[in-house]
């Protein structure tokens, strides 16, 4: 089969129903969405604050409509105040309503590069429960200080009324923050602007300093980043990774690291999102001693991260491979029920955090939606909204949605990438050996960045090996792209 003439669309909806979703929305919900647009606007008053004066700003992909969270930083007395604020979903999407079920069996948005599949209607992910650019909006506010030292202080959490300023994207930002790309239009235009971003940066690359001190890993994948214009595959690049892409993934684990903190001051169950102390950490002291370098012989971040910046600077050309490798021996994260009273729970190991739940994506993970019902009963001092075992049966839900979803988004990568490589019969590309097993020998090829499968000349090869190689072959009704060795 053709890869132009491949339905990449129709096979991720197919895709979605064989890893056991249910990808339409049902009976009730055009209904249910209609009461919500109807619905009167929340006003400020009482415990709802009024921030839309604020200069909010979010940023996120270039294509990205479903905007869960804007930020605003301060400079006060003993740092930098940040604050995060994440669309209050919840009082818009009942408990037990028909979208909530249907949120609660998927648990998250499935992503593909021809076709979404969204949690929640996109009348509400996409504009009623999105933070967009210049609308009021109702959101759950994350505060903290973060001190000379890169540490949090002077944790909050409250209802507030927003308005974002400005959506911004990272590819823009990064560059600009970067000092080698120019700004874009919004922030060229307004020198405010400008110092609250550099300052959201300051306040950003502080703590993720702490937290790397402190053990948090830092790694490096090389990931593919399909271009599909109209529905057509026009080519491959690499995923983006710059200062913006970091400001915000350093504010979502801070506002995660926050939340889980304070519901446990509170005594108050939760659904924490952990990874537990890696299982085969012989297996990755024995990958890292071939390098040169002895880990000690208990799990220790710190040791671990020391290692992997030596190995970025010294090879980068590997070091997304070995990154990689530790990745997968560190085994998945997981969603987990914590008690209220438990004085010992599951940290993350890759964040080095004790504290960590997810709680900034309300409209496109269902343990964030049900985080936020936590949340909101804390602050009311009211009954938690869940039983623990109502809490560990979402935890369960959502950890074998999360592993179903990745399969879904791991096999159209694959059909993509075929697609996108059906025209390069013939080619020549640079790669890296990543897998030797009995199912065969992988290749992962330098640009694009794609892996496939070495069909002829595989003898002898190993791991780390770095080859030339010919493109064969590409299906992408079973997702194989077949290299042969030069």
């Amino acid at each position: 089969m053709s890869g132009h003439t491949f339905d990449l669309a129709g096979a991720a909806f197919l895709e979605m129903v064989r890893q056991g979703f249910h990808p339409d929305f049902p009976d009730g919900s055009d209904e249910q969405v209609a009461r919500i647009r109807a619905a009167r606007a929340i006003v400020p008053g009482g415990d709802v604050l009024d921030l839309r004066d604020l200069l909010w700003s979010s940023i996120d992909n270039d294509t990205s409509r479903d905007l869960d969270q804007i930020e605003y930083a301060e400079r006060v007395e003993g740092g930098i105040r940040v604050r995060i604020a994440v669309a209050d979903v919840s009082a818009s999407v009942g408990k037990n309503s028909p979208l909530d079920r249907h949120a609660a069996d998927q648990t998250k948005t499935v992503y593909t590069a021809v076709r979404n599949f969204p949690m929640l209607p996109n009348e509400l992910s996409t504009d009623l429960t999105s933070l967009n650019e210049g609308v009021d909006r109702a959101a759950v506010v994350v505060e903290y200080i973060v001190d000379a030292e890169g540490c949090r202080q002077g944790h909050r959490i409250y209802r507030a009324l927003v308005h974002n300023r400005a959506k911004l994207a990272y590819s823009k930002v990064g560059p600009w923050l970067e000092g080698t790309g120019a700004a874009d239009a919004k922030v060229a235009a307004s020198a405010e602007l400008q110092a609250q971003l550099r300052l959201q940066d300051e306040a950003a690359r502080s703590a993720r300093e702490r937290r790397v001190s402190e053990g948090a890993l830092e790694f490096d994948r090389m990931e593919a980043d399909p271009v599909v214009i109209d529905g057509e595959v026009r080519g491959i690049r690499q995923a983006l990774h710059n200062r913006a892409t970091h400001l915000i993934e350093d504010f979502m684990v801070g506002a995660n690291e926050t939340m889980a903190e304070l519901l446990r001051a509170a005594g108050r169950s939760c659904i924490r999102r952990v990874v537990r102390s890696p299982e085969r950490w012989e297996r990755i002291v024995e990958l890292v001693k071939r390098h040169g370098t002895e880990l000690p012989a208990e799990p220790d971040s710190v040791a671990l991260n020391l290692f992997l910046k030596h190995q970025r600077e010294a090879d980068s050309i590997h070091y997304p491979d070995l990154s990689l490798a530790v990745i997968k021996l560190m085994g998945p994260g997981e969603y987990v029920l914590t008690q209220g009273n438990d004085p010992r729970p599951l940290g993350h190991f890759g964040l080095s955090a004790r504290d960590y739940t997810h709680s900034t994506a309300p409209n496109r993970r269902f343990a964030d939606l049900v985080t936020q019902r936590v949340v909101k009963a804390m602050l009311d001092g009211v009954a938690p909204p869940y039983t623990d075992a109502e809490l560990n049966v979402i935890a369960q839900q959502c950890t074998l949605r999360e592993s179903a979803g990745h399969k879904v988004e791991r096999m159209m990568r694959k059909r993509v990438a075929a697609v996108a490589l059906s025209n390069r019969i013939g080619s020549i590309f640079r790669g890296v050996v990543t897998g030797v097993s009995e199912q065969g020998v992988y290749v992962r090829v330098i640009d694009p960045p794609v892996e496939g499968r070495v069909m002829r000349g595989e003898r002898g090869l190993d791991v780390g090996d770095r080859v030339t190689v010919k493109l064969l072959h590409t299906d992408p009704a079973h997702a194989f792209i077949d290299f042969g060795l030069v």
